[in-house]
């Protein structure tokens, strides 16, 4: 399952490139432009056919290489050879500037709703996650408790030194699954739950909520040595403290919706992920030591940036376990990723195309005349140095992934 995971997620991330590549297609045929080619793919042709079938038609068509898409429409630039008297005529740096804009919009426009469809359709199934709230502390199990136990490392995890004790926790009646909400009277969450269990002394009331309901379970410790991370959260150190033998996950909070509340939900689910997409957008170069540090073969942090490749790896993780709402979350996260990444103002982006028709624009209506579109000559140097920073960009995180991927379960 693992595997069909993986390649059920690529081929929902070329559906997805396709998606893009339809939007411009299906814009540039409203607004009266002439497209020439749709392709899936890149490299050799492997099949391809022309609708209608006119020298003028379309060409539609599949390439062997499944790594994106293109949707070739006449007259992108005046570096664009027209070859027909349709070409000429329909040719896009000859249409008014909104159309074109428009055009060059729809692709990251179709990878936006397709991005809110598909939170929708989790919104209905399965409900959505809190994106501002803390997750909560789950026991996630419950084990024996030794004295002291080895350091771990990240190819070898800690083991009991000496006699193992039963756990108290277990002893209890501590099960997994249940959500501890508080420390001996004191609310915790899944970030505070910790200190408060190493800060406790005596016997520890922990408040845990089990099928819906409140309440409350007297642990009586065992003092242990167990290793912490040092404040700068490079090494490990040993402390002793008590210990009551569990293990805690995290456990989100879900809210649920009807079809008809899930459109807001959807809504403010859709804008609460898209700041965060911006933000990651933002900090990729601040990624760059993490993603050298993971090749190295230190421990990769799981906010590290995902070749097409990762992000398949997880997908077949999450599948491999039947958790098709995370699934289809981390597909439409992807395509918010990709909508945003093609409006950054730079070619070869769309954005960059955007860029330069409202130069023109303005430009126009500074001087009072019509100047033509933009040379794109001119800006061949810096498009060549975006391909070269995104190439190696990619390059990089590709290596990351291949190596030293990041895995959401051990």
């Amino acid at each position: 399952m693992y595997a069909l995971g993986i390649a059920a997620f690529a081929l929902c991330i070329l559906a997805s490139i396709a998606w893009h590549e339809c939007g411009h297609m299906w814009a540039a045929q409203a607004t009266g432009m002439k497209v020439r080619r749709y392709f899936v793919g890149f490299g050799p042709t492997l099949w391809s056919t022309r609708r209608p079938n006119t020298p003028d038609g379309i060409e539609y068509g599949v390439k062997a290489l499944p790594l994106g898409g293109f949707c070739d429409i006449a007259g992108m630039t005046l570096l664009d050879e027209l070859k027909t008297p349709v070409e000429q005529e329909k040719a896009m740096y000859k249409q008014a500037a909104w159309k074109r804009l428009f055009v060059m919009f729809a692709g990251p426009g179709m990878n936006f709703i397709l991005g809110a469809l598909l939170i929708y359709g989790v919104a209905v199934t399965a409900g959505l996650p809190a994106m501002n709230t803390t997750p909560r502390a789950a026991v996630a199990a419950t084990g024996c408790v030794a004295d002291a136990t080895t350091k771990p490392s990240k190819e070898q995890p800690s083991k009991p030194v000496g006699e193992c004790r039963p756990s108290p926790a277990a002893q209890a009646g501590l099960q997994r699954g249940d959500v501890i909400t508080s420390v001996n009277g004191k609310a915790v969450d899944a970030d505070s739950v910790f200190d408060a269990l190493q800060n406790a002394s005596g016997p520890i009331a922990l408040g845990i909520e089990r099928d819906g309901q409140e309440r409350t379970v007297t642990v009586d410790p065992l003092i242990s040595k167990k290793w912490r991370a040092t404040p700068d959260g490079k090494d490990l150190t040993e402390v002793s403290g008590p210990t009551i033998g569990i293990s805690v996950g995290t456990l989100g909070v879900v809210n649920h919706y009807n079809p008809i509340t899930a459109i807001g939900g959807t809504a403010a689910f859709t804008v609460d992920l898209g700041k965060k997409t911006v933000v990651a957008i933002g900090q990729l170069p601040q990624r760059i030591p993490a993603l050298i540090d993971a090749i190295k073969g230190e421990e990769r942090s799981l906010d590290t940036p995902q070749s097409l490749l990762g992000a398949s790896m997880i997908g077949g993780e999450v599948a491999e376990r039947d958790m098709w709402s995370v699934f289809f979350l981390l597909l439409a996260g992807l395509n918010l990723m990709l909508g945003l990444i093609n409006l950054l103002p730079v070619p070869p982006f769309d954005g960059g195309h955007m860029a330069v028709i409202l130069f023109e624009k303005l430009r126009d209506l500074v001087t009072g005349r019509k100047g033509g579109p933009v040379d794109y000559m001119k800006l061949a140097p810096l498009t060549y140095i975006v391909l070269a920073l995104a190439g190696g960009y990619m390059l990089l995180v590709l290596t990351a992934d291949i190596v030293n991927p990041i895995k959401l379960f051990n």
